[in-house]
Parts: C-alpha cells; structure tokens; sequence
C-alpha cells in the first residue's frame, strides 16, 4: 500500500510539476502578448479618385462611428488662493499662509478604438495630468462609461493610449497617410463642446504641416483641412473617404477658438509607431543618426547642382555616430531614406525619428555631384537631446540650470489654458508666484 501511494505520490508530484510548468508558460505566453503590439486591421491601398463622389457619406459614417468615443478626464489643479477674496469672503487668513488650494478640473475630448480588445488612440492633452482612474471612456452605443487605464503619452507628438477593459468592441479599419493627396475628402468624427457624435467634412488643405504647435520639441507632420473641428473633438478621427481612419484631430488655428478652417491632425502612421513603441516597450525610443542637417534654399541647390530643394544638407557628422560610421560628411545631400524621398530636413528627420533604433538603413547621397548608397545602423536618441528640432539631434539642449530664478511656473495644460483664456496657438508656461530676491 506504502508503495502504491509513493508511485501514486511521484506521479502527483510529476502531474503538479508539469501543471505548474504549464502555468508558468501560459503565463510567459500572456505578457508575451500583452507586450505585443495591438492587433490592427490596415488596409493600405489608397482612395479611387477617379470615381464620382455620391450624393451622401451616410455608408462612411455608420462604419466609422461605432469606433469613436468620449473621453472624460478629471485632474486636481492647485489654485494659489487671493488674500483679497479670502479677507472678504473666506475669513481673517494668516497673511503668511500661502499653502495652495485645490480643485478639480474635467477635460473633453474624443478616441477612436484601434483593436476589438479596447486600445484606443487619443491625444495627449487630452488626459494630461489626470487623476487616478480619473479618465473615462464612453462608447458610442453604451451609456455606462469604462474607466480607462493610460498606457502612455508620448508629448512630442501629443500621441497617447488608453486601454479600456472590454472585448469584442468595433476598431477602426487604419488607412495610410503617406498615400494621401491635397484634395482628397476627408471626415471628422468626434464629439464638439460635448453635445454629442457629430460628423463633418471638408478636404486635404496640405500635407506635412509643421506649425510649431508643439514646441520645438515636437515631431510635427500635420494633416491640415477644413472639415471643422472644435473643443472636444480632440483625439477624434479624421477618415477618408472609405471609413478608414487617416489621422488622429489635434487642434486648430483660430482666433476665436472656434473653427476657422484651419485644423491639425497627426497622421495615422505615426500615430500608429506610438501606439505599438508605448504598449510594446511602454515608452517612446527614437532612431538616432547623429548628423546635423539643414533644408536647401533655392541658392543651395544652385550652388549644389541639384535640380529642386527636396533634400536635406549634411552640415556635419559627430564622432561615433551612426552618421560617422556611415561616412557622411560635411557637403554630403541626403535625397532619399530608406528608399523614400526627402523632401527637407524636417522631413528627414521624422522619418529618423518614426524608424526603431538598431534599424539597419540605407541612405542615398549625393557627394560631389555623383550619387552614392550608404547604409548605416540607427542608435537610441539620447534622452538628453530629445527636444533639438534645429537639426537632426546631435546637440544637448540647453541648460535650464537658474534660468527661472525668481518665479515658480506650472505647465501651460487645457485645464490653465481654459481657467485663463489662452489661444492654444500660445505656448509656454504660466508663472504662478514670483519670488522676492
């Protein structure tokens, strides 16, 4: 009997042992998955534009609408309290009290659901500074709203993820914004000064906008067009005329603050190399390679015997550098990155940017008026020099060391931006407090 419950015992052992195995592996599987890039539906080719346009977009409005949602934000907001109001209406305060009020702040916008397991792409602005469980997401049929989780932000292209916990939703059908022409009808869908989904539509006014929206740290490539968009259709889709979701609604130019015409969108295929660095990696790394460059001037290309502008000028490589390994010099013209044509150097350096370090690429030159194929192998641009948008990342940022001596700033986010009026066009900070010296 002893024996038979030792066999009996072993082979427990054995069956627990290989349970627990099995265990540990589906546990492996899951984070393998949950650090995979989300499953997206693409569909890549571009539009028909030989074909007439109908007398209605109802069928492109029911099949991108069920993928656009509401999203509530909720932040904590210091308020520096008025000694004047205090006196008169809140008491005798002690004078040398100073300690900062607060209140809570909500912000609106919009998302659009990229893959049936609840990511969702959105701007960052959107839910800067949120709360703990402070933001919430709202599906186009259900009234009940999901608390969403951030998973990342990326500020340089105002790009952020939310994951709500829900399955089996309706994601949007990704298109390809390198395939979109000035002309081209486009939609937005979205959810203005929070009356509800609204849709409208307008054209491609122009393609590869950098308007300095975003600081000059930011990584600026913007779909502009008319279609209106206005408060809380931030994070909303911009479709094309097939439903497929072609950029991401950013902001607008607007004295007002209201629709002029002039609006920006981040296009989907950036967007998307956020999406998969922040949920893969939960961070944004760029390629880096270490040259400075400069756009060409009609005098340039003269000088350079170049036919157009569309290239970028090596200004200089820095030593051990993936520029210098390459052997691009001083003089050298970049006209094509990874087979593709650079039109100027901010265009150069988004493709950089957009591309995973350790990449290896090529590079098309000219050098002394003869073209040459160079390949080279992306490094990680250091976080030091994220922010350096006069060329293509070789230099530190400046030094802040005492260059705010005197005042305590805050962040220009929505929540000041709304409490005081600002255009978004404005950037900077808001001082807070100034210090006596």
């Amino acid at each position: 009997m002893k024996k038979n419950l030792g066999q009996i015992s072993g082979k427990l052992a054995l069956l627990l042992g290989v349970m627990a195995a099995a265990g540990w592996l589906a546990a492996a599987e899951a984070a393998r998955e949950a650090a995979s890039p989300p499953k997206v539906i693409v569909s890549d080719r571009p539009i028909d534009r030989t074909g007439r346009i109908g007398i209605s977009f109802a069928p492109v409005v029911k099949k991108a609408a069920p993928s656009v949602v509401n999203i509530y934000s909720t932040r904590t907001v210091r308020v520096q309290p008025d000694p004047f109001l205090q006196r008169f209406f809140g008491g005798n305060p002690d004078p040398r009290d100073s300690r900062p009020l607060t209140r809570k702040s909500k912000a609106l916008g919009s998302g659009v659901i990229v893959s049936e397991d609840g990511y969702i792409l959105t701007n960052g602005h959107v839910v800067e500074g949120a709360d703990k469980d402070g933001v919430k997401v709202a599906l186009a049929d259900d009234k009940t709203p999901y608390t969403a989780r951030v998973v990342g932000t990326d500020p340089q292209t105002d790009v952020a993820v939310l994951k709500i916990e829900a399955k089996k939703l309706t994601p949007i059908t990704l298109g390809d914004s390198d395939k979109l022409e000035v002309g081209d009808v486009v939609l937005a869908v979205g959810n203005p000064f929070g009356v509800g989904q609204s849709v409208t539509t307008g054209i491609i006014s122009a393609l590869g906008r950098g308007v300095g929206i975003l600081g000059r740290d930011g990584y600026e490539d913007f779909i502009q067009t008319d279609a209106a968009i206005n408060p809380g259709n931030s994070g909303s889709a911009r479709v094309d005329v097939e439903g497929r979701l072609i950029g991401i609604n950013q902001s607008i130019e607007s004295p007002s603050g209201v629709s002029a015409g002039v609006g920006f969108a981040v296009p989907i295929n950036l967007a998307r190399s956020i999406l998969d660095r922040l949920v893969t990696d939960g961070k944004v790394t760029r390629g880096y390679l270490g040259v400075s460059i400069q756009s060409l001037t009609p005098d340039l290309a003269r000088e350079f015997s170049l036919p157009d502008e569309n290239c970028a000028l090596v200004g200089g490589a820095e030593d051990d550098t993936p520029a210098a390994a390459a052997g691009l010099k001083n003089g050298d013209v970049i006209i094509e990155f990874n087979g593709k044509k650079v039109t100027d150097s901010q265009h150069l350096r988004l493709m950089v940017s957009q591309t995973p370090p350790k990449t290896k690429v090529t590079l098309k030159i000219l050098r002394d008026g003869k073209e040459k194929t160079v390949s080279a192998t992306l490094g990680t641009l250091p976080d030091e020099l994220v922010g350096n948008s006069s060329s293509e990342q070789t230099q530190p940022a400046a030094s802040k060391a005492d260059a705010l001596d005197g005042v305590d700033v805050t962040d220009l986010d929505a929540s000041a931006r709304q409490q005081h009026n600002i255009p978004s066009r404005v950037r900077g900070v808001l001082v807070t407090d100034r210090k006596s010296t």
